[in-house]
């Protein structure tokens, strides 16, 4: 079982060593997704495949901020056909009909999450927000989108800020015995992470001004259905998952 303790070294260290070199960028996502939430602005999250469950992640997610839209269709996810929502990504043209439907503009922020950073999504997506006004975050690895370019625009250069989860072309970091192949994946538990603390952080600044702090409570926390309940009328017009 060994290998168990070494995956979870090597994600603890990974984690670590971004907490360091990633301050900056984090430093400032919380200043960018600050003043979008002083401003009454929100905070759309966008991935394709695995990348979509951060969008997820912290949607009506308890401690997480009620800011927070996710982009959501079936055909960008994986439960509906893996291997499709692949081919799917990879096409011009298919996410602009879909952002179209979440009245992304000036002063809000588009998330986009993509760990290679090259596929026609979320290049496009990243180009949609910002012809919509709004300010863009990136959550790639500078890295593997580096390698997997072969000369087409990369995510990481159409971002206002690039936050680099660092992770090594192909996610899976642990070699596997008597096999070229590698398990275990990592981008999920970093990207989560990454973003939870920035998410807290702004949370933090909000509450130490004094002023509403849209969180969401825990449904089986004392005094939630009132808090969450209140969040969701505020924002059941701007957010379509709710």
């Amino acid at each position: 079982m060994s290998i168990i303790n070494d995956y979870f070294d090597r994600l603890t260290a990974h984690l670590t060593q971004l907490r360091d070199s990633q301050a900056e960028a984090m430093k400032q996502a919380v200043a960018m997704i600050g003043e979008a939430a002083r401003n009454d602005k929100r905070v759309f999250v966008f991935g394709t495949g695995h990348s979509h469950m951060l969008a997820e992640e912290v949607h009506y997610r308890a401690g997480g901020l009620a800011i927070t839209v996710p982009v959501l269709s079936a055909f960008t996810m994986l439960h509906e056909g893996a291997s499709s929502s692949t081919k799917f990504e990879r096409i011009s043209g298919m996410v602009q009909p879909l952002l179209q439907r979440y009245d992304i503009g000036a002063g809000d922020i588009l998330l986009v999450v993509s760990n290679s950073g090259v596929n026609a999504a979320p290049v496009e997506a990243a180009r949609f927000g910002r012809e919509a006004g709004a300010k863009i975050i990136a959550l790639t690895s500078v890295s593997y989108s580096a390698s997997a370019a072969n000369g087409r625009v990369r995510l990481s250069e159409l971002a206002d800020l690039v936050l680099d989860n660092e992770i090594p072309a192909g996610d899976a970091m642990m070699q596997l015995p008597n096999s070229g192949m590698k398990a275990g994946a990592v981008s999920t538990a970093v990207g989560a992470t990454i973003l939870h603390a920035i998410f807290t952080a702004v949370a933090a600044e909000l509450a130490a001004e004094g002023g509403e702090v849209p969180v969401y409570r825990s449904a089986n926390m004392p005094g939630a259905t009132e808090i969450n309940d209140r969040l969701i009328e505020k924002y059941k017009t701007r957010n379509p998952h709710l």
